[in-house]
């Protein structure tokens, strides 16, 4: 089984380096099935139908979730719904949605995981104890291919998620800080990164207009973060070989700057 993810796609700048690149990689890469973190999409905040329908015409089969999931009021109950989205599944179980899902490919089940950690986070269930639940049931269930993004503000969240699940699940991908690490590993056929790092504006501050950042760090008083759609951009996602035991075997980072030859890095 070969899978992409891309982490943090944010905006505008970010939909346009999938539309134009992700096809390409696909067709290079033999991939199954593509796995991206959504929940800056749009605008920085959340996922539209739009949105949602415009990435998937460009390639992307799944989509996990963060903090920012719940942003597009008019929109998030609809996104949800379709089998392809997912929010974090230790948000509480009444809300809108689902954090786990289980699709056929070529022949095997793959389970994705979305997860949210708990610093300078929403309030959510504890996702170390519920991660280890789900883990269990689904190789209760003979699922062996997993997959998780963990979308967390911290590197120790990161790294004691990589320990707890080593050798349990296929690939654990860190979201949320949009900048992307060179910690990369695979250790008991399970992949890990801290953060996979943002596809979108590289030359501001998270992707973001890089005024209302910095005016909140100089005065403490912030505003509404904005994306400025002229920017140097940027595409990163991971490429992985996932054998038929679930473990991860090969692995690569993609890097693409615009304009620029794309960038394969092997691990």
């Amino acid at each position: 089984m070969n899978i992409g993810f891309l982490g943090d796609i944010v905006g505008r700048p970010g939909r346009t380096m999938v539309k134009t690149h992700l096809r390409q990689i696909i067709q290079k890469e033999s991939l199954d099935k593509v796995i991206a973190n959504s929940e800056n999409i749009s605008h920085g905040f959340g996922m539209t139908v739009k949105n949602h329908k415009e990435m998937t015409k460009a390639g992307i089969d799944i989509y996990t979730g963060g903090n920012h999931s719940f942003d597009k009021k008019d929109d998030y109950e609809e996104v949800l719904a379709h089998p392809t989205a997912l929010r974090p599944t230790n948000y509480p179980d009444d809300v809108a949605g689902r954090g786990v899902g289980i699709y056929d490919v070529v022949g095997e089940k793959l389970a994705v995981i979305s997860l949210m950690g708990q610093f300078a986070m929403p309030i959510c269930d504890n996702p170390f104890r519920k991660v280890l639940s789900i883990v269990d049931e689904l190789t209760a269930q003979n699922i062996a291919h997993i997959v998780v993004d963990f979308h967390a503000e911290t590197t120790a969240e990161k790294r004691v998620m990589a320990k707890l699940l080593e050798g349990k699940v296929s690939a654990i991908f860190g979201t949320h800080t949009h900048i992307g690490t060179d910690d990369y590993d695979t250790t008991r056929g399970t992949f890990y990164v801290t953060d996979v790092g943002l596809t979108g504006c590289v030359d501001n501050i998270i992707g973001m207009d890089e005024k209302i950042p910095t005016k909140k760090f100089l005065t403490g008083i912030g505003g509404h973060f904005k994306i400025n759609n002229s920017c140097k951009k940027i595409m990163q996602m991971f490429v992985l070989d996932i054998d038929s035991n679930g473990k991860t075997t090969k692995a690569k980072k993609i890097k693409i700057y615009e304009n620029k030859p794309m960038e394969q890095i092997a691990i």
